[in-house]
């Protein structure tokens, strides 16, 4: 070895040894990093210096992955905690690894029935004597042994909760699913979950459960009953009568003020709101509860009267930032819209100005929506907000067509009602911001994942449809708004097609699953198997006259579904980039940068500008100054300089990587992980976790 090298050397194996002596906070120890859900870890032993060095380190196979035509994901961020890492399988069994090196310590192996759903994580709690791991099972929240993975048989109904109970209403139906990890404050397990988005959804009540004996402790009505504060927002008895207004996005923990900040989605049905005229507290809201009791403290409504399922899609971050020579403990949430709302944590004032701003009222006879809605004016939108001929992907070859089309569609502006004509949502439906959420450093930098494509609906009558075709109504009425006017899915296959289904199900098969529900499609048990059948049947081409025993829906209007709009090449139809990464001095509410995240290599190789791609999953950020991310439908795992969003490492994963990644150090050295799950955006699905460090 040559003197110049070996003083390279030298000085790589001193960097190495100063950094691990300087790991005070080794564990991920909750979901996104910890209660305030920054997505952040003080481990500073890898950094912008020797980031190129990153390797693969160990991969873990969880099982579960199904690689034929039904696809199945890892939302997964696993958490870490005294060198053991727990994490989901991509059939949504619960495992733990030696976090040094991925040998299986444990793995569930439940097989009780229920509607099956990604799981974004688990929960971990101990009173130092005992430890237990709780997480989501479809609709049952699961207590296990931390040591063994056992269930503890003296928790709920040995071992187990069914989330159904408490929630139901008259004439809905049983989907719940418990996707994202339980908030833990002293003993109590907070609880959201997911729920159909359909007129048949249950109440979303959040709910408060014993640690120790899985009893309910309490609960916070997020559709109001007579006397409660938000009643009068809705229509008389609507929480009898429609359900949704549920925490499916996860929650934040202020563990000394003792407030649990829980952000709420849309009612439902998701795109008509004719049978709940009103602002409808406590839907898409941020609200602060007093943790011990599940008493309002304050409130905060995103969205008035929703109609364009525009949730609040992530958890909340909980940070501090100085304004005007003043620390302040502040909480944000997301918008789907692109938006970054910012409160302080004990009052709910906003920290930078909020305006309400007029919008046009809807044309569907019945529709009442609100006259404003809520615009914070600092920071600026993280996306575009208006889709016009101008904003035309430069790259479309049918540019032409693309503009013919948009001319007969309502565009330009958020927040325009469906009609009976296509309607532009711009971002798309799903944001914007996804799940993944932000991180946030120490300084009060936020880093954000957005996408900008372009989606399109419209509204159709259901009821007056009722004819000949009992099949085609029923259709309609419960399955167009996510398969499509012709049953044939969307074009990025996040909703598959459906036509001929006889060729690939028996239909005995197809009523089972209307009936328990399947992935992120929900259970219809509430309707009879006759109509079930009907369904079937027209999706085999075969009529069927009107019965006089076909259920009646309660909403008067389906929406055409999600349709993403993409060029004669596959790509969105908007000018690039169609995914970016946007960091924000939160302090001043400052942009500080914004890049492309994700990258189409064919693309690339002609010399176009790197565009971005749609993705799913979030940032971790760290002290070393970096930013990894996965997310991207490229397959890629990227570390960015936080500081200036220039890229500084990737590495092709086996498969996408939409999920969030843990950062933690076992023994002074430095791991970052992430579950690459693949199965969205027409990739390929994968049962991996794969940790890397340096050599």
């Amino acid at each position: 070895m040559n003197k110049l090298k070996f003083i390279s050397f030298l000085s790589f194996v001193l960097i190495v040894f100063f950094s691990a002596q300087q790991t005070p906070d080794n564990d991920w120890p909750s979901y996104n990093g910890g209660y305030d859900r920054n997505h952040f870890s003080n481990q500073n032993q890898i950094n912008t210096e020797n980031v190129k060095m990153l390797k693969e380190v160990w991969r873990y196979s969880s099982g579960g992955a199904d690689l034929s035509g039904n696809k199945t994901q890892i939302q997964c961020n696993p958490i870490i905690i005294e060198g053991i890492l727990y994490g989901v399988s991509a059939d949504q069994q619960a495992f733990a690894l030696e976090a040094k090196t991925g040998k299986e310590i444990w793995k569930t192996n439940l097989q009780i029935e229920t509607f099956n759903m990604t799981s974004r994580g688990l929960s971990y709690w101990t009173n130092g004597q005992e430890s237990r791991i709780y997480f989501g099972y479809g609709a049952y929240l699961y207590c296990l042994n931390a040591k063994n993975g056992k269930p503890v048989k003296t928790f709920g109904d040995k071992g187990k909760i069914y989330l159904v109970h408490g929630v139901r209403r008259p004439g809905s139906d049983e989907y719940f699913a418990l996707n994202t990890p339980v908030a833990i404050f002293k003993n109590l397990l907070i609880v959201g979950g997911r729920l159909a988005e359909s007129s048949s959804a249950m109440l979303g009540d959040i709910r408060a459960f014993d640690t120790i004996s899985g009893k309910l402790v309490w609960t916070f009505h997020t559709i109001p009953r007579p006397g409660e504060f938000g009643y009068e927002t809705w229509e008389k008895d609507n929480y009898k009568n429609l359900g949704g207004a549920n925490n499916w996005m996860g929650m934040a923990i202020d563990t000394e003020r003792e407030i649990i900040f829980a952000p709420t989605g849309s009612a439902a049905f998701d795109f008509y709101g004719g049978n709940r005229k009103g602002d409808n507290l406590f839907a898409n809201t941020l609200l602060a509860l007093d943790a011990n009791t599940g008493k309002r403290i304050w409130h905060f409504q995103t969205v008035h009267h929703d109609i364009w399922d525009r949730d609040i899609p992530a958890p909340p971050n909980l940070f501090s930032i100085h304004k005007n020579g003043e620390k302040l403990d502040v909480v944000s949430v997301l918008s789907k819209q692109g938006f970054v709302f910012i409160f302080e944590r004990e009052t709910g004032k906003p920290v930078f100005p909020i305006e309400e701003r007029p919008f046009p009222a809807s044309l569907i006879p019945g529709e009442q929506t609100s006259e404003t809605q809520p615009i914070p004016l600092v920071p600026k939108p993280f996306t575009r907000q208006t889709f016009t001929e101008d904003d035309i992907s430069y790259l479309a070859e049918n540019r032409e067509e693309i503009r013919d089309t948009l001319r007969n569609m309502h565009s330009g502006q958020p927040f325009i009602p469906l009609g009976f004509k296509k309607t532009i949502f711009y971002p798309g439906t799903d944001g914007g911001p996804q799940w993944g959420g932000a991180a946030v450093d120490k300084e009060g930098v936020m880093y954000i994942p957005a996408k900008q494509n372009p989606v399109y609906s419209s509204l159709r009558p259901i009821t007056k449809e009722r004819g000949k075709d009992v099949g085609k109504s029923l259709y309609n009425q419960y399955c167009q708004t996510c398969h499509g006017l012709n049953a044939e899915g969307n074009e990025d296959g996040s909703f598959p097609g459906i036509v001929n289904i006889s060729e690939r199900m028996k239909k005995e098969r197809y009523v089972q699953i209307l009936q328990k529900g399947r992935g992120r499609m929900p259970s219809f048990a509430h309707i009879s198997e006759a109509d079930k059948i009907s369904i079937y049947k027209y999706l085999n081409g075969q009529s069927e006259e009107l019965r006089e025993n076909t259920q009646e829906s309660s909403v008067e209007y389906v929406a055409t579904g999600y349709n993403r709009w993409y060029d004669n090449q596959g790509y969105p139809v908007s000018n690039p980039p169609w995914g970016t990464l946007t960091a924000i001095n939160m302090n001043s509410g400052e942009h500080l940068w914004q890049v492309p995240l994700g990258e189409y290599p064919e693309l690339t190789e002609r010399g176009v500008p790197l565009t971005g791609t749609d993705n799913y999953g979030g940032p971790a950020v760290t002290a070393g100054n970096l930013l990894f991310i996965a997310a991207t439908k490229d397959e890629m795992f990227r570390a960015f300089d936080k500081r200036t969003g220039e890229l500084l490492w990737q590495a092709k994963l086996p498969a996408a990587g939409y999920a969030s990644p843990s950062v933690y150090a076992v023994k002074g050295k430095q791991y970052v992980v992430i579950a690459c799950g693949g199965g969205k955006l027409k990739t390929k699905s994968g049962d991996f976790y794969v940790a890397f460090a340096l050599p």
